[in-house]
């Protein structure tokens, strides 16, 4: 008889997540010890975090992380980054050897301000700007990876357990109002550290519990806009999908979970409120290929906020709880409780039902 561990799991992988309402800083110790529960759901070749309000003394410049396979590459990529940017600070990241986390490239971390003058001659905004560099370094410059590129917040991931990867990035050093974690098990794509969750551009990130059967689609109708799917697994379109969806065509947070997880047909057809019937059919026609079909589950990250969204079938377990101005998000009750023993509200949102929490306004 096979054991656990020695089978493909498709309903494997883990995510959490941990808001505070009143912006109150969090340590990331929390979210790390929430995802040892799950530990089963992860084999070992994926885990990553996100966390919001962490760089508060560059807040106002670009953190941009990179994974780089040797000294050289880093050294063309800065050069790369000193036509584009002015870098007012960069660093190896801090890290804590573990030897459960092995085979690590250099990673480091760049703070950068766009120059005027670029953004002047490619009349372009700050966003397009950083948004198309971090796409050029990934599609052009061999053996360097940006995986995170927002303002006041970081991607922390590599292969191994997510409660390991958490120790290896020293997150217990780091607070922030707001947490992403993901532990991966890899069915489809190869597991490698830049193809551990959180996927990011900009300040969105995305955790991804399930596999997109739509991917090709979803991949080949992105990818006329600039993106460019480069990391070796499907849960990357999710995050582009999302900034093309919010940022490029301004739909809010709600109408883009319309579009990624829409209603059946027969379902809109059923809708008492005839505006919102005509705004779901509106949305479905606009953006056909936008549709993500196949179980998931994911949490996207964004500065001031956190939105958690099922597949329209809810084949991927999510659980949401609650406990004075903090709101968590995970694949089990076991996670949460670890994060907060006394969760209150606990509820299982419906398919296709996003939950949406921001920060209230000014409180980061």
């Amino acid at each position: 008889m096979k054991k656990e561990g020695q089978v493909r799991i498709p309903s494997g992988c883990a995510i959490a997540a941990v808001i505070s309402k009143e912006g109150k800083k969090m340590s990331g110790e929390a979210i790390t010890n929430a995802m040892k529960p799950m530990h089963d759901r992860s084999n070992g070749l994926g885990g990553g975090f996100a966390g919001y309000g962490i760089y508060p003394e560059y807040k106002d410049l670009y953190a941009l992380h990179l994974f780089f396979d040797d000294r050289n590459t880093r050294k063309e990529c800065e050069a790369f980054l000193k036509e584009y940017f002015e870098i007012v600070h960069s660093e190896v990241i801090p890290t804590r050897k573990t030897p459960k986390i092995t085979d690590e490239p250099m990673i480091w971390r760049f703070f950068v301000s766009p120059l005027r003058s670029m953004l002047a001659s490619m009349q372009l905004d700050e966003k397009e700007f950083v948004a198309r560099a971090a796409m050029k370094i990934n599609t052009q410059m061999k053996g360097a990876y940006v995986f995170s590129s927002g303002k006041n917040m970081g991607t922390f991931k590599a292969v191994g357990f997510p409660e390991d990867v958490g120790m290896f990035y020293k997150l217990d050093e780091y607070e922030g109002y707001s947490w992403t974690a993901h532990g991966r098990y890899p069915t489809n794509t190869p597991g490698w550290w830049g193809g551990a969750h959180p996927f990011t551009l900009l300040d969105y990130s995305v955790v991804h519990n399930g596999e997109i059967s739509s991917y090709d689609a979803n991949r080949r109708f992105i990818e006329m806009f600039g993106y460019k799917c480069t990391l070796q697994t499907d849960t990357e379109v999710i995050t582009y999908i999302l900034d093309y969806l919010i940022r490029v065509q301004g739909l809010t947070l709600t109408e883009a979970a319309n579009v990624i997880s829409a209603p059946f047909w027969s379902t809109i057809e059923q809708e008492p409120d005839k505006e919102k019937a005509e705004r779901l059919k509106f949305l479905r026609t606009m953006f056909p290929s936008l549709l993500i079909t196949g179980p998931f589950s994911i949490v996207l990250g964004f500065t001031g906020g956190i939105m958690a969204l099922n597949d329209r079938l809810k084949l991927r377990s999510m659980v949401v709880g609650e406990k004075d101005d903090k709101v968590f998000i995970a694949s089990e009750e076991a996670a949460i409780r670890v994060m907060e023993p006394d969760a209150e509200n606990i509820r299982y949102p419906a398919g296709g039902e996003p939950v949406i929490v921001k920060v209230k306004e000014g409180a980061f």
